[in-house]
Order: C-alpha cells, then sequence, then structure tokens
C-alpha cells in the first residue's frame, strides 16, 4: 500500500531559468534532509518561454521523492497556483516562490508546527533576505509565533511566498482569484483575498518561524520598492472594493486607514526613503485599486448584458 503523502510543496513559475537552479537545489537538499517523510513536489509551468521546462524535467528525473510538472498557459500567479492546488495531494499544502530557497530543515519545521495546530489551519513561515544587497522588503523576519486577530487585515501578516495550510482548507476556502496577483489585472493580494475568506470563515491563520525561505527578490533600486508598494496597495484597494457592500470588515479597514492618516504627521514610517508619507501613499493607491475594481465589474456586467454586478 502507498504510503499517504504528508506534505505538497507547490511552486508556480514562469520564466526564471536563471534562479530556478538555486530553488531547486534547496528543494533537493531539503527533502534530503526529511527522507523518512512522504513527500510530494508540483511545479506549474505559466508559460515558460525560456529554458525552464528542460531544466525542470532534468530536476525531475534526479530526485527519489514524486514530482509532477503541470502547465497553465494562461499568464497570472493565481491561476497557475488554482492549477497545482487541482492535483496536489498532501494532508499539508504548502507554496513557495521560484525566487526562494529553502532552509534544509524546511519539511522538519513545517511538520513540527502543522502538529501542534488544529484542523484546518493556515500558517505562515519565516522569510529572510536572500541577498544583502536587496532591499528589506517581501520579508517576515519575527522570530516569534503570532496568531492574527479574527478581524484583523491579513495583508503582510504572512505571505504567499512561505505558506501553508491543511488540506482542509482549500475545499472550504476555495482557489486563488484569478483577477488578483502577478499576471492579473489587480497585480497584488491574491494572497490577501484568500486569507480575507479564510478569516471569515473562522478558519485560523498563524505564523510560525521554524519553516524558513530565504527571498531572493533582487529589489536594489527605491524606484522599484515604490513601485512594488504602490502595487500591492492597487491589490488591496481592488479587494476592499469586491467585498465593499457585504463584508462589514471592509468599512472598518477603511475607517482605520482614514485614522492612521494623522499619524504620518506624529508617527511617521521612515523605512522607505521613496515615500514620504507612507499611510497616504498607502491610501491612495488602494482607492485607485477600489475604482479599478468597481470600473472592471461594471465593464464586464455591461458586456454579459446583464447590467448587474458578476458574483464574486
Amino acid at each position: 500500500m502507498t504510503a499517504p503523502i504528508e506534505i505538497s510543496l507547490l511552486v508556480c513559475t514562469r520564466n526564471r531559468a536563471a534562479a530556478l537552479p538555486a530553488l531547486l537545489a534547496s528543494i533537493t537538499r531539503a527533502l534530503d534532509h526529511s527522507a523518512r517523510r512522504t513527500i510530494e513536489v508540483v511545479i506549474v509551468d505559466n508559460g515558460s518561454t525560456d529554458a525552464t521546462a528542460g531544466l525542470l524535467r532534468t530536476w525531475r528525473d534526479a530526485q527519489r521523492c514524486s514530482v509532477r510538472l503541470l502547465g497553465e498557459e494562461r499568464p497570472g500567479l493565481a491561476r497557475a497556483r488554482n492549477r497545482g492546488l487541482g492535483a496536489v495531494r498532501g494532508a499539508i499544502v504548502a507554496m513557495t516562490d521560484d525566487d526562494c530557497v529553502l532552509h534544509a530543515a524546511y519539511f522538519e519545521g513545517l511538520a513540527r508546527c502543522f502538529a501542534e495546530v488544529g484542523s484546518p489551519a493556515i500558517v505562515g513561515g519565516r522569510i529572510l533576505p536572500g541577498d544583502a544587497r536587496d532591499l528589506a522588503v517581501t520579508l517576515k523576519l519575527e522570530d516569534h509565533p503570532m496568531v492574527a486577530p479574527p478581524g484583523a487585515f491579513p495583508g503582510g501578516f504572512v505571505m504567499g511566498a512561505n505558506l501553508a495550510m491543511t488540506a482542509d482548507v482549500l475545499s472550504r476556502v476555495g482557489g486563488f482569484d484569478e483577477r488578483f496577483g502577478a499576471g492579473a489585472p489587480f497585480i497584488a493580494a491574491e494572497d490577501t483575498d484568500f486569507l480575507f475568506r479564510a478569516l471569515g470563515l473562522g478558519i485560523p491563520l498563524r505564523y510560525d518561524p521554524r519553516f524558513v525561505v530565504d527571498h531572493h527578490h533582487g529589489r536594489r533600486d527605491i524606484a522599484d520598492e515604490t513601485r512594488l508598494l504602490a502595487g500591492y496597495s492597487f491589490g488591496d484597494g481592488a479587494l476592499y472594493a469586491k467585498y465593499l457592500f457585504r463584508d462589514r470588515r471592509v468599512l472598518a479597514f477603511l475607517c482605520r486607514d482614514l485614522a492612521a492618516l494623522w499619524f504620518d504627521v506624529t508617527r511617521p514610517i521612515t523605512t522607505h526613503r521613496g515615500i514620504s508619507h507612507f499611510r497616504a501613499f498607502c491610501l491612495r493607491h488602494r482607492f485607485r485599486g477600489m475604482v479599478a475594481f468597481a470600473l472592471r465589474s461594471t465593464a464586464t456586467a455591461q458586456r454579459s448584458g446583464t447590467g448587474l454586478l458578476p458574483p464574486t
């Protein structure tokens, strides 16, 4: 009888053949470190046109665990993740990005963490800088466990670059909204939208530093950081608009954002050198996202001939 799969690791990639060897080598090291566990790796190639496909096949053929290579030609990280999530078989489903590197004890830390939580549960792991020259963004540095309050906005509490969940979460929450995230109209917040829905269903959201990746994101220019943070807020704003009239939490988030403007004067955030009034900056781009989502939804309804906004 085949042993049940304990952990599925999902990776989505697109045209990152230069960066993939570091990730793949780290997965091999982590698998060797956890040889007694049943682990599968599911990799979704999101329409790559470089050497990615051949590189993945060569790596797969050298592994001792189950490795499945899937394709999703339609661009979009959320689409690629949904393709992979439809195929995973593990009791725990973990995700990382193609510019990350797993620590050797990654699977062991993941297993210890989930042995201590109930089901369903979502847990984000630690994300450390992969290169000291990169700016300190898209990281999660805390060295202690945390639990998100049920009414909290989940953006930034944990991140999709190192995220795991029990398999039953998928049947309860559903997939990622394919309008959000890299390669989609709303270029971020696909993970935040997923977590927002999970919290609304009462599924606990935790952070645990015991499973760790290094993030080699490569952003070293202030302008790149500013664009990234604008995109995050734009995606958050689209999320606000998606739920504005059917989830009271969004109104609370908006009120909190407006009240926080005063802190730009009394307690300014100075860690982002390209942004002078950080909270106002975020709110401005959130409003952009809200407007863009409303306009796109209206246009979609008009094209369908119903005159009604489509369900989301």
